[in-house]
């Protein structure tokens, strides 16, 4: 990294006021309006570690200022300005404005990134200044006729405004900002930074514990929503990197606050249902449609092409092309919402690289130092509550982007995570299985959690009997995630364990936990032999206890498990009830849950024969229910729903016989008559 402004450019600023004043804008409250605005600036505190003596300043000479406007507010009202002596209180509004949206923008940012920014800021101040003196020195004065203590005032506040040029900028926030850049230059070239020059740098800056660095993290998070291009960002993740690796270091890995793995680290707010990935389980930021008319996150989904997989991950239904369709609805409702509960919309991977833009060499090296500090304190003899901090620290970091998952990893921390598995600290196993699920993302360390000895069976261990749910619903989220490659999908499907273990938590869990089991079933529905293990455990009966609270995912389930073969079973069960559920999912159920209904009523006519059409046209107004969906559902609902009116016009005219055959194209021969069905 350079040792350079440029490397940082200022944050994308709140617009100046611009003319506020309309032409029946009042003498007075023109004045007024002065007044309390260089009030609001008196009443902030200066800057209390960087730019103290800039923000301290200019915070004393519009103390004056508002002294001046008070005076002139409770002066005799001057029945009308002229022109010069308007436009000059208006530039002086805008420039008050503007000092003090710089003074709030410098009292909430990261101090790293303030620090990268000082010389910058100093030459704000500098400038802000110079505008104000000026605007005093063409202050209508005599317009006003001001009494004499005013005037002994005001020229006292000119004096001291064309007096500030000596006082701006400060040496030591310079010498700091350049011991900063110099680490990172360091950082960058694999030099492991000094302790006591680290402790010194962040004791000046008043990052003194571990509390203090996690919060400079979350703000330096929010920095990157304010950076124009990808190296600005890549910059400011550098200095994410440099915190972190400071406060393992300096300070231990904090205490992990209890949170879940679908909320923002530093909020207690989950998201909707609608607004995860069913791959990565994760918030979608860049949401696309598939061929078949399911959504997905689109990194999840173009990994999960790339890989080979020819098919939709959630319906098993073939692509029948490759094409990723932007979702812009769902992604402005999700944009949305997280404007509203105030979390940053694009994810720290996906703003830094957008169009395969890497991490700089200085980020990646701070990732790759603080993962092998937290490896190595692992591999010591550490106390339970230790190596909690320690393994937090990993999950946190794994969650970031793929380089992080990549560098964990690679320094082997998978067989240091086992043995927590099992742990009796409860907090210690969420926090190793959630690793575990959060490096399982990245497709790589798939093969690697299949090949590490003992890491694959602590997961399974944790599923079958967890000291939480929440340990056991994240198991189930590493199940689902293992199982996007087809040979583990069947290794997994194989194992009597992983199919009970995620059909108890389906039945029993709380329901996070068991939309992780029913996730994780219904990618190993996709194969033939893995159903079959399935009905054996008793999916079916799953079905009928979660498809009234969860009806999407036990309506995709059904969907998968009759078209591998599972209809007998089926209807073993629900004695014929199973059509009329169906149905019920098609008046009032999701986009989602009616498409899989659909989709699922036409296999079960199909396979059933007439006694299943009969069973569906028998139910009052299904003709009105499919018509309906024909003209509002998913393209592949609309489908689905032509299918099924012709099936039931077909029946009413008395030309479907006892048989369909399971082919795309369906022959029924009845009396002499041959219809042929298109799927």
């Amino acid at each position: 990294m350079a040792v350079s402004q440029e490397d940082f450019p200022a944050r994308k600023r709140r617009p100046a006021l611009e003319a506020f004043v309309s032409p029946n804008f009042s003498n007075q409250k023109l004045l007024q309006s002065l007044f309390l605005l260089s009030q609001e600036i008196s009443s902030l505190q200066p800057l209390r570690i960087l730019l103290r003596k800039s923000s301290a300043s200019i915070i004393r000479k519009s103390r004056m200022i508002s002294v001046l406007f008070e005076e002139l507010v409770r002066s005799p009202p001057v029945s009308a300005f002229p022109p010069s002596a308007t436009l000059c209180f208006e530039e002086l509004y805008i420039v008050l404005q503007r000092i003090k949206v710089l003074l709030e923008d410098c009292s909430t940012c990261s101090k790293m990134w303030l620090l990268m920014q000082v010389p910058s800021i100093s030459s704000s101040f500098h400038q802000l200044m110079m505008e104000l003196s000026t605007l005093l020195d063409i202050f209508p004065a005599r317009e006003l006729n001001l009494n004499e203590d005013v005037e002994e005032l005001l020229d006292l506040i000119k004096k001291q405004c064309s007096q500030n040029a000596a006082e701006f900028g400060d040496t030591n926030d310079e010498n700091l900002r350049i011991d900063v850049l110099k680490m990172l230059e360091d950082i960058k070239r694999e030099i492991v930074p000094d302790n006591s020059k680290l402790s010194e740098i962040f004791e000046r800056l008043s990052l003194s514990d571990s509390t203090s660095c996690s919060s400079e993290i979350e703000n330096l998070e929010d920095e990157i929503q304010n950076q124009n291009d990808d190296k600005s960002k890549a910059d400011v993740i550098a200095l994410i990197g440099l915190v972190r690796y400071a406060k393992c270091v300096l300070y231990g890995a904090s205490t992990p606050r209890i949170t879940t793995r679908r909320q923002k680290s530093a909020s207690e707010v989950s998201f909707p249902a609608d607004f995860r990935c069913p791959i990565s389980l994760d918030l979608m930021r860049d949401p696309v449609v598939v061929s078949t008319g399911q959504t997905y996150d689109r990194p999840s989904i173009s990994a999960w092409v790339e890989s080979g997989h020819a098919t939709c991950p959630k319906t098993g239904q073939p692509l029948s092309h490759t094409q990723l369709i932007p979702n812009l609805a769902l992604k402005n409702l999700i944009a949305m919402w997280c404007r509203d509960q105030r979390i940053p919309f694009e994810s720290t991977e996906d703003s830094v690289k957008p169009n395969g833009v890497v991490l700089n060499k200085t980020a990646l090296e701070a990732i790759k130092m603080t993962v092998t500090f937290l490896v190595n304190k692992l591999t010591a003899s550490q106390t339970s509550e230790v190596n909690n901090r320690l393994v937090h620290e990993l999950r946190v970091l794994a969650k970031t982007d793929s380089d992080s998952r990549t560098c964990i990893a690679e320094a082997g921390a998978l067989p240091l995570l086992v043995k927590f598995l099992g742990s009796d600290n409860p907090s210690l196993q969420i926090n190793a299985v959630t690793t575990i699920l959060n490096l399982s993302i990245l497709e790589a360390n798939k093969t690697r959690i299949m090949e590490t000895d003992g890491v694959l069976n602590g997961v399974i261990e944790v599923l079958r009997s967890g000291a939480t749910w929440e340990a056991k619903g994240n198991a189930a989220a590493t199940v689902f995630s293992l199982t996007g490659v087809h040979a583990y999908r069947k290794r997994l499907g194989k194992k009597t364990r992983v199919v009970k273990a995620l059909l108890d938590l389906a039945r029993s869990g709380p329901t996070n936990s068991k939309r992780d089991a029913m996730m994780a079933i219904l990618n190993l529905a996709g194969d033939r032999e893995g159903v079959g293990k399935l009905i054996e455990g008793g999916v079916v009966e799953v079905i009928g206890e979660v498809m009234d609270s969860m009806v999407e995912e036990a309506v995709a389930v059904l969907e998968v498990v009759v078209k591998r073969g599972g209809l007998i079973a089926i209807s073993a069960v629900y004695h014929g009830s199973i059509v009329k559920k169906l149905t019920n999912v098609l008046r009032d159920g999701s986009d989602r849950a009616r498409e899989s209904a659909a989709a699922t009523l036409v296999i079960i006519c199909r396979k059933g024969g007439s006694e299943m059409v009969a069973e569906l046209a028998a139910i009052t107004g299904i003709e009105r229910v499919v018509w309906e969906m024909m003209g509002m559902g998913t393209g592949r609902a609309r489908r689905k729903a032509t299918t099924l009116l012709r099936i039931l016009r077909r029946w009413a005219a008395g030309l479907i016989g006892e048989h369909f055959s399971n082919q795309h194209s369906t022959t029924v021969n009845m009396n002499s008559t041959r219809i042929v069905l298109p799927a």
